[in-house]
């Protein structure tokens, strides 16, 4: 009697979303924190993911630092490499989020469009924008690492806010002021979001 490979290896049904979320308790999302160099972006990033492991809730921070290395080693600072390093991002944030995991992602992602495709990869109501809204004088001033002074000097071409427009979120989910607000009251801010929108248990 012949038997097709489907009756002798009854297909068992992957894991669906909705059962994940249930047996872990939360749901996975992607928290993006887009903002000039300097505006907070990677301290606020590490805050709340701290805040949210010390929780038992998984959290990873994605930025510039962590992706350059390996996922977007062979991409430079071309305006379509920084496309496709947003881009990359987006798709593997949103694969962390269906993972059950809440993946924040820091980086300056300068150009509305670039935004708009990492929340299609996260899919719907899965994607919040954090805006974090600093005066240009207030990142210029903090400059840890110089580079306000470089791109000024014109030694970083490209740089953003100087010799690059940063397109702001008009209709982001969440806008913090790091000028005045606390690394504590931003991560606060966000973490009451994520509860209210159901995200944390």
């Amino acid at each position: 009697m012949h038997h097709h490979a489907a009756e002798i290896y009854p297909s068992t049904q992957g894991l669906s979303r909705d059962e994940r979320e249930r047996l872990l308790g939360h749901k996975g999302c992607v928290v993006w924190l887009t903002g000039l160099s300097a505006s907070g972006k990677t301290t606020i990033a590490q805050a709340l993911e701290r805040l949210l492991v010390e929780e038992g809730i998984p959290a990873f921070v994605l930025d510039g630092d962590s992706v350059r290395k390996g996922l977007c080693r062979d991409l430079g600072f071309s305006e379509s490499d920084r496309h496709e390093n947003i881009r990359r991002v987006g798709e593997v944030a949103a694969l962390m989020a269906e993972a059950g995991v809440i993946a924040i992602a820091a980086f300056i992602s300068p150009f509305q469009k670039d935004r708009i495709t990492a929340r299609a990869c996260a899919g719907p109501n899965r994607f919040i924008e954090v805006f974090l809204d600093a005066p240009l004088s207030v990142c210029e001033k903090r400059d840890p690492k110089n580079l306000y002074k470089r791109a000024r000097s014109g030694e970083i071409p490209h740089f953003t806010g100087i010799t690059s427009p940063y397109e702001a979120p008009t209709n982001a989910e969440i806008s913090l002021h790091t000028a005045e607000q606390t690394v504590e009251e931003c991560v606060f801010t966000i973490k009451t979001y994520l509860i209210e929108k159901g995200f944390l248990g």
